[in-house]
C-alpha cells in the first residue's frame, strides 16, 4: 500500500509538471529559445569549445523536459503584493490563520511563503529569451576563436527561425576559408648577453614552428617559456611586455612571416624613457629573519649567526638551528637570480608548518647588478591543543562515540621538527548490549600515537645527489598503541613506522616505509562464534545433521571439539563430504582470524597525478604499490638458526612472522564531456602472495569486495571469493579485480545525477584454501566476476560531496552459470549506499 501510494504521487507530479506551460513566463513579443544549431563549413559542430562561444543557450532539460524552467515557473512574479492583499488585507484582517497565531508567528508564517516562493526561483531557470543582440555577439565570438586559430578569412552569420508558438531556434554559420601557415620566423634580440643565450639554447624549443598552422595560443605559450627562461637565467627586470610578435601576410599566399622581437630594458622617468641592455643580475646576499614580526619592525637585532653563506638576524635568541632554516631556502650567494627560486623556497617553507605568511623580498645595489635577498618569517606557536569527536555506526556497534585529543609541539629539537602526541578514547554500545543485563556501552578503546615529521630525510648519510631539496623530502616517525575491549575478538595493536616522502615533481609523489612493523595480539579468542555468528549456525546445523549431537554446541569448547573430531576422523564424515570440507574451510579461517599477527614489511608508493587543480575534471591518477614483509625476520631466524613451532614457521616473541609480498595497481580517469557531464572509469588489480614463513595473509592486509566505494552492489566484505556462495560476515581474499565506469552529469542546481556500472572479485590464490570456488585457477575464473549496476543522486556543498548510489545486481557470480543474470534486479534486493565524495 505504501509503494502504491509513492508510485500514484510520484506520478501525479510528472503529470503537474508535464502540464505546466512553459510559455508562462514568455511575454507576447517574446520568443522562447529551443535550441542552437552551429555549422562550420556546413558540418553540425557541438563541442564543448564551441558551444562555450554561444552567449545564450536554451533552458536545460532532464530527459527532454525542461524541469529547472517548470520550476521557475511555480514561482509568482509578484509575491509581495499577493502576500500583502492576501494576507495583510485591512479589509479583511481576520482570517483563519491570523485568529490561530500570535502577531510574530503570522509575520513569519508570511515569510516563510515569501521565501518558499524565492527558492522557486533560485531553484528554477528562467526562460531563455531569444535576443538578437546575443545572437550577434555568438557570431563575433566564432569569429574571433576561428581567427585565433589561423583562418584568418573566417566569415561568420546566423540565422533565427521564429514560429507562431513563440518559439525560436538559431543556426550560426562558420565559413572558415583556408588556413594560414606558418613560414620563415626569425628573431631580433636587442641585447646582446641575451641574443647569444637565446640562439644557444632558447631557439632550440620554441613553441613555433615552420609548416605549422597558425594558433594564437602557440604564441601566447611561447611568450611564457622565453619569459620563464630568462628570469631563471639572472635578468631580474625582464617581463613578458617585452616580447612580441610582427606577422606578414601581405602578398604570401596564405603564409605568415614572423618576426619575434625581444626589446632591450625599458628605464621610465617622469618625462623619457630610456633603452639600456638587460644585465645579468647574481645575489649579493641572503638575509634570513625567523622570527619577523610586525611588532618587531622597529627593534633592534639581539642574535645574528652567519652559517655557509647565509647571515640569520633574529629579534630574540634564535630557537632555530641554522641548517633547518637555510635548507628550506634555495636562494645561494653567488648565483644568477633564477624566480624558481623562489618559488621553490616559498613551497618549502609552507611545507615546514612552522611559519605563517613567509615572504621574499629582492633589493637591487645600486653599485653593481646584484641583489639582496631577504627572507622574513612569521613563526607558528610552538605548542598548540587539538581536539576532534566523533560518532559512529557499525555492523559490530549501534552507536559508538570517540573523543581524541592531542599537544602539537613545533621545532622541538630546533630543527624545525614537529611532534604531535594524540590520545584517543572511544565507548559504542554492540547490538547485544540491549539483550543482557551488562551496562549500556559495553564496547570501549583506548589509544596513543606520537608522531614526529622531520622536514629532511633522517639518514646517516647524504642523499642530495639522489633526492635534491627541491624535492621536499621529509622523514614521518611513528609510533601507535591501541587496546579494544568487546570488540570481536578484543585486540591489542602496536605499530611503529618510519617513513620518507618526496616529489619529483608537481605531479608525482613517492612515498617509502624503510620500516613497518605492526603486532596484533587477540585477547579473547573463545568468543570466535560468539562474532562470526553465520559460521558457528553452519557448523552447528552440521552436527545435529549428522547426529553428533541433539542440543546447540556450546561456544567454545563443544564447537572446537566438534572441529577436531571432524578435521581428524572421528565422525562419520569423510574428506570427500561437503560437510567436511566446509567444517575443514572454518576451521582454516578460524585458524587464521584467531592468530597472532607480527608484520615487519617496506613499502614503495608511487603516486602520479595529472590534474592541474580542483576544477579540472578532464586528468587521470595511477597509484602503484609494492611491499615486502617478513624477508629481514626470515635471513635473521635462519642466520642465527632459530627453531621452528609444530607448523615448522619461525616465531619472534611468540608469533609467528607474516611473509608475503603484495602489489597494486589503481588507474582512474576522467573525462570532461561538457556542460557538467563527466565520464570516470577505475581499474584496480591487487594481489598478495604469502611464502617462506606464512601460506595465507594476515586479515588486515587481504582485499575485500563490495560497499560504497567498491562494488556498489553488494555490501562490504560480502562479495565473493569467486563464486562460493559465502555466509561468513567478513568475506576476504588475496586477490582482486575491480573495473568500474561511471557517468556523472547535473541534474538541478547543486544536485548531480550517475549511472554507474561496477565489474570485479575477490579470489584466493597461492595460499592455503582449498575451496575451489574461492581459488583463482586461471583464465577460467573470470567468469566469476561479479557485475552491478545502478544510479546515484549527489549534492555539491563545494567543500564535499554527499552521495547516494543505489546498486542492483547484474551478474551474479554465487549462482550457478545460466543463472547468473538479472535474477535478483529490483529495489528489494539492491544496496543503498551513502557516502562521503566520489567512489574514485
Amino acid at each position: 500500500m505504501k509503494f502504491q501510494f509513492t508510485r500514484i504521487t510520484v506520478l501525479c507530479m510528472i503529470c503537474t509538471l508535464m502540464s505546466c506551460d512553459v510559455m508562462k513566463r514568455v511575454k507576447k513579443d517574446e520568443h522562447l529559445l529551443m535550441n542552437n544549431t552551429v555549422l562550420v563549413d556546413d558540418k553540425k559542430n557541438n563541442t564543448e569549445t564551441v558551444t562555450d562561444l554561444i552567449y545564450q543557450k536554451p533552458n536545460g532539460t532532464l530527459l527532454g523536459i525542461p524541469l529547472r524552467l517548470h520550476i521557475y515557473n511555480l514561482a509568482r512574479p509578484n509575491i509581495d503584493s499577493i502576500l500583502n492583499a492576501r494576507y495583510r488585507n485591512p479589509d479583511d484582517p481576520n482570517t483563519g490563520a491570523k485568529n490561530l497565531l500570535s502577531i510574530k508567528q503570522y509575520e513569519a508564517w508570511i515569510r516563510s511563503k515569501k521565501n518558499f516562493n524565492s527558492w522557486l526561483k533560485k531553484t528554477g531557470e528562467a526562460p531563455a529569451i531569444y535576443s538578437e543582440e546575443r545572437a550577434e555577439k555568438t557570431t563575433n565570438a566564432l569569429k574571433k576563436y576561428y581567427f585565433s586559430k589561423g583562418w584568418f578569412n573566417v566569415q561568420t552569420s546566423f540565422e533565427t527561425e521564429k514560429d507562431s508558438n513563440q518559439r525560436a531556434r538559431v543556426t550560426f554559420k562558420v565559413d572558415r576559408g583556408d588556413p594560414y601557415i606558418l613560414d620563415s620566423i626569425e628573431a631580433f634580440v636587442k641585447t646582446p648577453i641575451m641574443d647569444s643565450l637565446y640562439r644557444s639554447s632558447l631557439e632550440k624549443g620554441a613553441l613555433i614552428k615552420k609548416g605549422q598552422q597558425y594558433d594564437e595560443a602557440n604564441f601566447a605559450a611561447e611568450r611564457d617559456r622565453l619569459t620563464e627562461r630568462l628570469r631563471n637565467s639572472g635578468f631580474y627586470h625582464f617581463g613578458q611586455d617585452y616580447i612580441t610578435f610582427d606577422l606578414d601576410t601581405l602578398g604570401t599566399n596564405k603564409k605568415i612571416n614572423t618576426e619575434l622581437y625581444i626589446a632591450d630594458r625599458a628605464i621610465r622617468t617622469e618625462d623619457s624613457i630610456t633603452r639600456i641592455p638587460f644585465k645579468i643580475y647574481k645575489i649579493k646576499d641572503v638575509n634570513i629573519f625567523p622570527d619577523f614580526k610586525n611588532e618587531n619592525r622597529d627593534s633592534t637585532i639581539t642574535d645574528s649567526v652567519q652559517f655557509k653563506d647565509y647571515n640569520l638576524y633574529s629579534f630574540d635568541k634564535l630557537k632555530y638551528r641554522p641548517k633547518a632554516i637555510t635548507d628550506a631556502v634555495f636562494i645561494h650567494k653567488g648565483d644568477v637570480f633564477k624566480d624558481i627560486d623562489r618559488t621553490r623556497t616559498y613551497r618549502y617553507l609552507s611545507e615546514l608548518q612552522a611559519f605563517r605568511y613567509p615572504r621574499i623580498e629582492y633589493i637591487e645595489n645600486e653599485n653593481d647588478t646584484t641583489l639582496t635577498a631577504n627572507v622574513y618569517l612569521v613563526p607558528r606557536k610552538k605548542f598548540e591543543l587539538t581536539s576532534s569527536f566523533e560518532i559512529s555506526q557499525s555492523n559490530i556497534q549501534t552507536v559508538g562515540f570517540a573523543f581524541s585529543t592531542g599537544l602539537v609541539i613545533r621545532n622541538i629539537f630546533r630543527g624545525a621538527e614537529t611532534l604531535e602526541i594524540s590520545a584517543l578514547g572511544a565507548i559504542g554500545s554492540s547490538r547485544d548490549a540491549s539483550d543482557t543485563k551488562d551496562q549500556f556501552f559495553d564496547i570501549n578503546e583506548l589509544g596513543g600515537n606520537l608522531r614526529l615529521k622531520i622536514p629532511r630525510f633522517f639518514l646517516p648519510f647524504n642523499t642530495e645527489r639522489i633526492i635534491p631539496k627541491y624535492m621536499s623530502p621529509s622523514t614521518r616517525i611513528t609510533l601507535n598503541a591501541t587496546s579494544q575491549r568487546n570488540i570481536g575478538l578484543d585486540k591489542q595493536a602496536f605499530t611503529g613506522t618510519v617513513n620518507y616522502n618526496w616529489y619529483p615533481s608537481t605531479k608525482v609523489t613517492n612515498n617509502l616505509d624503510l620500516f613497518n612493523v605492526q603486532f596484533v595480539k587477540n585477547l579473547n579468542t573463545a568468543n570466535y562464534f560468539g562474532v562470526y555468528q553465520n559460521s558457528f549456525d553452519r557448523l552447528n546445523q552440521i552436527a545435529q545433521n549428522i547426529g553428533y549431537t541433539t542440543d546447540d554446541l556450546s561456544i567454545p569448547n563443544e564447537a572446537d571439539m566438534f572441529i577436531s573430531d571432524v578435521v581428524n576422523g572421528n565422525t562419520s564424515l569423510t574428506s570427500t563430504d561437503d560437510d567436511f570440507i566446509t567444517v575443514n574451510n572454518i576451521k582454516q579461517r578460524k585458524d587464521r582470524l584467531t592468530e597472532d599477527n607480527l608484520i615487519f614489511s617496506s613499502s614503495f608508493n608511487y603516486v602520479k597525478n595529472r590534474r592541474e587543480n580542483l576544477f579540472d575534471n578532464d586528468f587521470s591518477i595511477l597509484r602503484l604499490r609494492l611491499e615486502l614483509a617478513g624477508n629481514l625476520l626470515s635471513n635473521l631466524s635462519n642466520v642465527f638458526n632459530l627453531s621452528r613451532n609444530d607448523d615448522g614457521r619461525f616465531e619472534m616473541f611468540g608469533v609467528p612472522f607474516s611473509q608475503y609480498v603484495k602489489t597494486e595497481v589503481d588507474y582512474v580517469k576522467h573525462w570532461d564531456l561538457g556542460r557538467k557531464n563527466e565520464l570516470a572509469i577505475r581499474s584496480y588489480f591487487g594481489i598478495a602472495i604469502p611464502y617462506g614463513n606464512s601460506n595465507s595473509i594476515p586479515f588486515a592486509e587481504s582485499f575485500f569486495a563490495g560497499g560504497p566505494n567498491d562494488i556498489r552492489a553488494w555490501t562490504a566484505y560480502n562479495l565473493g571469493p569467486g563464486s562460493s556462495l559465502s555466509t561468513n560476515e567478513f568475506n576476504e581474499a588475496n586477490l582482486k579485480i575491480t573495473l568500474s565506469a561511471e557517468q556523472r552529469f547535473n541534474l538541478l542546481g547543486r544536485f548531480n545525477g550517475a549511472v554507474f556500472v561496477d565489474a570485479g572479485n575477490i579470489w584466493n590464490v597461492f595460499d592455503n584454501v582449498e575451496d575451489e570456488r574461492a581459488t583463482f585457477s586461471g583464465l577460467s575464473s573470470l567468469k566469476d566476476i561479479a557485475v552491478g549496476s545502478g544510479f546515484g543522486i549527489r549534492y555539491d556543498f563545494s567543500f564535499f560531496v554527499l552521495r547516494g548510489d543505489i546498486g542492483f545486481k547484474t551478474y551474479d557470480p554465487s549462482r550457478e552459470l545460466g543463472n547468473r543474470w538479472f535474477k535478483d534486479y529490483n529495489f528489494s534486493n539492491a544496496v543503498y549506499n551513502i557516502g562521503v565524495n566520489y567512489p574514485f
